[in-house]
């Protein structure tokens, strides 16, 4: 499967959408519902849910909750494993008992090759002409759709505008030595600059290194060299300003980074304790229950001195609800009539937007900054300009973030010096890469 180049962009999607119609610990679960079509009230489908967005684990059961007063025969089983559980491992260990769900979620891409066996077709369902261009690229294989993206998502540097004022920063870093510059300030202000949460693998590994691959000239060239071994990622002039970004988190963030977890170091951020965080506009929720109000901005996770590379946000589908085709036929069609109902009753659109405070993926979904919040107000405005670099990660071989993330945690906790962390990143790539 040649990965397509996906061709979406925020701006052109949920903008004109919004003027057409203006004119991701853990948690289980439960809740009842029914959905016409999915049988008579005395036919009982109980469909389990397997997600790994911690950050919605109230709004989805709340949702549900929804879906059951309307749908009393549908029973909802929701599992919850994401932040700094292993999901993915999780949802293997269920295959493996016989314990699959009727719904889960899958990252498209490489992930779509890896689990494509598992997936029901869902060409045919009513969402799929009304997603925006681009958004299905990723979960489709012979031109059948097997996904339906979660939402758009983007990340960088979370900042805390409260903070830069108090340290007298008055322009947005948009290079790294402009970020370094604003850490100085942070920190002679008596504030740490960054809140770092390299315990989990997956900060560093994926959305940490996507920033050096989407700045290559061509991605996608790049990533078939690292697969015939004409490219590698020791001695490239990306990965090695990467690992100088690295650094000048370690130096300007806080004590422990390895055995900071990704509730330690969003509450860290959301109770001003840091005043930047690389994460995305997932969190919102988080900081709307920590910290109502908060003011807060996205800054590029800038690796160069070049603004014109350097100030972008990573934007791009970070998931999908699949369902499995292995699951009885009754609890399949209960599984895609509450996917459909979720995109497209007005009570499931209102909660992807104001409860979730998602970027809809979908062009009947209105997208207003004041009910998505700040960060993916900010998403929006980047996206606008043309200001985003696509998600990499999803292309990396089956199970080499998981190895990356323990390179670079080795880096991290002075194991390995950048040269060999590039190596060992090399020689992953080559062992998982068939």
């Amino acid at each position: 499967m040649a990965f397509k180049v996906k061709k979406y962009s925020l701006a052109a999607g949920i903008l004109s959408a919004s003027l057409l119609l203006a004119a991701c610990g853990g948690s289980d679960s439960t809740s009842g519902g029914k959905n016409a079509g999915s049988g008579s009230k005395e036919d009982k489908v109980v469909v389990d849910i397997f997600q790994g967005k911690v950050e919605i684990a109230d709004q989805l059961k709340a949702l549900t909750d929804e879906y059951a007063k309307q749908n009393p025969n549908v029973t909802f089983n929701i599992e919850t494993v994401g932040g700094g559980a292993d999901g993915a491992a999780a949802l293997k260990a269920k295959f493996a008992s016989n314990q699959a769900p009727d719904i889960f979620t899958n990252d498209g891409d490489q992930q779509l090759l890896v689990w494509k066996d598992k997936f029901e077709d869902l060409s045919d369902q009513p969402w799929v002409s009304d997603a925006f261009e681009g958004t299905l690229d990723g979960m489709t294989l012979d031109g059948k759709v097997y996904g339906m993206p979660l939402n758009m998502e983007g990340y960088g540097l979370a900042y805390n505008k409260e903070l830069f004022e108090k340290a007298g920063i008055k322009e947005i870093p948009t290079t790294i030595s402009e970020l370094e510059a604003a850490a100085k300030k942070l920190q002679d202000a008596g504030i740490t600059p960054f809140a770092i949460g390299y315990g989990e693998w997956w900060v560093l590994a994926n959305h940490g290194m996507n920033v050096p691959f989407a700045y290559q000239e061509d991605p996608d060239q790049f990533i078939q060299g690292l697969n015939d071994g004409t490219a590698t990622i020791a001695g490239n002039e990306q990965f090695a300003k990467f690992f100088d970004f690295l650094d000048l988190t370690m130096k300007y963030g806080n004590k422990n980074p390895l055995t900071t977890d990704y509730n330690t170091q969003v509450t860290l951020f959301a109770t001003g304790e840091a005043a930047m965080i690389q994460q995305g506009n997932w969190i919102q929720p988080m900081l709307d229950k920590i910290a109502p109000g908060l003011e807060v901005g996205f800054l590029p996770l800038a690796l160069s001195d070049d603004a014109a590379q350097s100030d972008k946000l990573m934007i791009d589908v970070p998931s999908n609800w699949v369902v499995h085709n292995g699951a009885p036929d009754a609890d399949k069609k209960a599984a895609k009539d509450f996917l459909n109902w979720m995109v497209s009753s007005e009570e499931g659109k209102t909660a992807i937007t104001k409860e979730f405070k998602y970027i809809p993926a979908f062009k009947t979904i209105d997208a207003k900054a004041e009910d998505i919040g700040p960060l993916g107000a900010d998403l929006l405005k980047y996206s606008k300009e043309g200001k985003a670099y696509q998600w990499q990660f999803m292309k990396y071989p089956d199970g080499a973030g998981q190895e990356f993330g323990a390179t670079l945690q080795g880096y991290i906790g002075g194991q390995h010096s950048k040269e060999d962390a590039m190596k060992k990143l090399d020689a992953t790539w080559a062992k998982l890469k068939k």
